[in-house]
């Protein structure tokens, strides 16, 4: 979560609140399916629409510990960039490597690929077409 949020510099000794340590949400680096749009290109959205994509992601409340988080969010915006409705284990294999320079302690990056689809299989998010293909629903 933290690749997420930035911290800003504290504020300067003569501020009123010196000392204070703001921050900034990264929005390129947040899923589309995160990103919940009440007005999109100057029109009202449909508050069953809104909701509908809401409820969506819901179940990243559930999630408590920050880096199992994090995985989620990733793997969701990895899966993103292949810009395909249906797509295979191995078209998410290839960041891996980028995967493992965001999280440099775990030394099992498929598994964990793997375990993260099967989180977003069992929450809804995506489905399982057939041995290592996938859908987004």
């Amino acid at each position: 979560m933290s690749e997420i949020i930035e911290r800003r510099k504290p504020l300067a000794v003569t501020a009123r609140r010196a000392g204070w340590v703001g921050s900034n949400i990264l929005l390129q680096k947040i899923p589309q399916a995160g990103k919940i749009f009440i007005v999109k290109q100057q029109r009202a959205e449909s508050k069953e629409k809104v909701l509908a994509q809401w409820e969506r992601t819901l179940f990243l409340r559930e999630e408590k510990e920050i880096s199992a988080r994090g995985w989620l969010l990733d793997v969701m915006r990895y899966i993103e960039k292949l810009e395909k409705q249906e797509f295979t284990l191995e078209d998410v294999y290839k960041f891996g490597r980028e995967l493992s320079l965001l999280h440099p302690d775990n030394k099992h990056v498929k598994d964990k690929i793997r375990q993260q689809l099967q989180i977003l299989r069992d929450k809804g998010y995506l489905d399982f077409v057939s041995r290592g293909n996938y859908r987004l629903i």
